[in-house]
């Protein structure tokens, strides 16, 4: 075995939580996740190796990975800020930015919030000096817009590091009389405060809210940052942050968290440069094309705007057991050499259509042809510039693109079963997603940053139902830094007034417990669009089909290759299925 290899093998089962890590197995065959792979990469580039997301989720083992990795020895040498372009000053809106703009509402207290368990002893002087040096190492914690968010959104800017103190930023709550089930209590009411300090015009993007407990018992750190600030890759990079810090002030040391390879102004001043690209030009026709009408709900377009803001009313959360969610999420994505969200979208997509049947939509032919448009959410931090690497990088990255999921004839029936329909499904939707470029990157530069396209693609409407897969979170475990119980990651935290995007949301988690993994759904819809019934029903429908994958993981000659696992020109899933059957019978 290389050394390679052993480094990868260890952070495989760091990332993923396991206890040991085979040579032959592969990243996503044990569950992993785009987001988790950027973590590999971030951690792999500390031990001096060099590997992409795309490589980490792509090759089939262990020991095909270490092949692949080169070695950075300057990496692993060098601590501390690293010298890039562009870290201050005037930020080019990203598309996600602009696409915020365009909601057209308040938008100041929009956030995302992160609630973990501190070392005992971990006091106010203490927190001051770690969230410091998250504030002078990542550049997006300091972000202004001083003109507010309007659309076009103006530049923001970026002061220098030391220009934010952390001093006024931490609220210190003397909790040392507090029993632990009343934290998560007492905890909500500070941060709904901290939530109403975010100001981005003033440059106020991060709040936090210490717990203090006193030398003996664990306490709790809020971070609440504004959404322009961050996103779920960066909780987990931020995450690190504190466990690296705090190990540095309990040995006598300066904290000071490992480098940042890529500024975020430098990331947005490429962006705007791609938006205009020769590549990106050649797919406007393909998108375009993606965002078509369909006379069936949730098939098609709407005009963009005209609904209603969120609201508790209209929000329903459903989850999947451990039973349900450990296969489904760990061995149905292997089946077909896929990801996680292959798996969700084809629940997703089967959900959709026998919701339709049972629905206003006859029994009989979909009027839509078996097609399903979903707007997805992707992390956004794609391999689209050579030798870029994003793995440290925090701020909002994410990216918003539509995808025409086509199951044609699909039998719903036979696949919510559990049967051979459903394999059938699951390879169509992994195509279909494999055939969106860089992920589905080029749509917000084509949309947002491109003057000759973006026109022409906004008069196009967006799709009806919006779907982001956040990713898997630790939560339970007692050790310093984890998640604290009773807090859960926060999605995303609108603002009351904010108009909702799409007129049905899906935002979906899993949360790996003392009992085992669970999958937490989050729907949301606008009043004015759809009835609460409606979207209940699909919501119990989606999970169904989520349960019919995880019993499909059991069938016999489940696994299957797709058009895109292979190097042949114009072969067919039709071709491949038959080749696999006639090599089973000879076999």
């Amino acid at each position: 075995m290389t050394a390679h290899e052993t480094t990868l093998r260890t952070l495989f089962a760091e990332v993923l939580g396991l206890p040991e890590v085979q040579p032959g197995q592969s990243f996503t065959g044990l569950g992993g996740d785009s987001i988790q792979a950027i973590q590999v990469v971030s951690r792999a580039r500390l031990a001096g190796l060099v590997v992409t997301t795309r490589e980490v989720l792509r090759s089939e083992s262990v020991s095909a990975l270490a092949a692949a990795a080169r070695t950075d020895d300057r990496a692993r040498r060098q601590r501390g800020p690293v010298e890039a372009p562009r870290r201050f000053g005037p930020v080019a809106p990203t598309p996600i930015m602009e696409w915020l703009g365009e909601l057209d509402g308040p938008v100041d207290s929009y956030n995302q919030s992160l609630v973990v368990r501190t070392p005992a002893g971990f006091d106010a002087p203490a927190a001051e000096r770690v969230v410091q040096a998250l504030l002078d190492t990542h550049d997006a914690l300091r972000l202004r817009l001083p003109e507010g968010l309007a659309t076009p959104v103006p530049a923001a800017e970026i002061p220098e590091p030391g220009t934010v103190a952390a001093a006024g930023l931490v609220e210190r709550v003397d909790a040392r009389t507090v029993a632990d089930g009343d934290l998560p209590a007492l905890m909500r009411r500070h941060m709904r405060t901290a939530r109403g300090l975010l100001s981005p015009r003033d440059g106020a993007v991060l709040r936090a809210v210490l717990l203090d407990r006193g030398p003996e018992r664990q306490g709790r750190l809020a971070l609440v940052v504004h959404h322009l600030a961050v996103d779920g890759v960066s909780w987990r990079i931020l995450q690190d942050d504190l466990r690296t810090c705090w190990a540095a002030l309990a040995a006598g040391a300066a904290p000071v968290p490992d480098p940042v390879h890529t500024p975020f102004a430098h990331w947005a001043d490429l962006l705007r440069a791609e938006a205009t690209s020769g590549r990106r030009m050649a797919e406007a026709t393909r998108w375009h094309d993606v965002l078509s009408s369909a006379p069936a709900p949730l098939a098609g377009v709407r005009e963009a705007g005209g609904l209603d803001a969120e609201t508790p009313q209209h929000t329903h959360v459903l989850t999947l057991p451990p039973e349900f969610t450990g296969p489904l999420l760990t061995v149905a994505p292997g089946l077909v050499n896929g990801t996680v969200n292959d798996v969700l979208l084809t629940g997703l997509a089967l959900a959709v259509l026998n919701w339709r049947r049972d629905g206003d939509v006859p029994t009989g032919a979909d009027p839509a042809g078996g097609r399903v448009l979903v707007d997805v959410e992707g992390h956004g931090r794609e391999d689209v510039v050579d030798g870029l690497d994003l793995s440290r990088t925090v701020g909002w990255f994410t990216t918003v693109y539509p995808v025409r999921l086509d199951l044609g004839a699909t039998d719903v029936a036979d696949a919510r079963a559990a049967g051979p329909a459903l394999g059938a499904a699951l390879r169509l939707v992994k195509e279909d997603l494999r055939a969106v470029p860089d992920k589905g990157i080029g749509f917000g530069l084509l949309r947002h940053l491109n003057s000759r396209t973006g026109p022409g693609l906004a008069r196009r409407g967006i799709p009806e139902i919006g779907f982001n897969y956040l990713g898997r979170f630790p939560m339970g475990d007692g050790a310093d830094w984890s998640a604290a119980p009773g807090h859960a990651f926060a999605l995303d935290d609108a603002d009351e007034g904010l108009p909702m995007a799409h007129a049905v949301e899906v935002n979906a988690a899993a949360h790996e417990g003392p009992g085992g993994l669970t999958l937490s759904a989050t729907w949301t819809w606008a009043g004015n669009a759809y009835d609460g019934a409606r979207v209940r029903a699909l919501a119990v429908e989606w999970f169904a089909m989520l349960r019919a994958l995880a019993r499909y993981t059991d069938r016999p000659g489940a696994a299957a290759l797709t058009p895109s696992d292979v190097s042949l020109a114009d072969i067919s899933q039709a071709d491949l299925d038959s080749f696999e059957s006639q090599l089973g019978e000879l076999l």
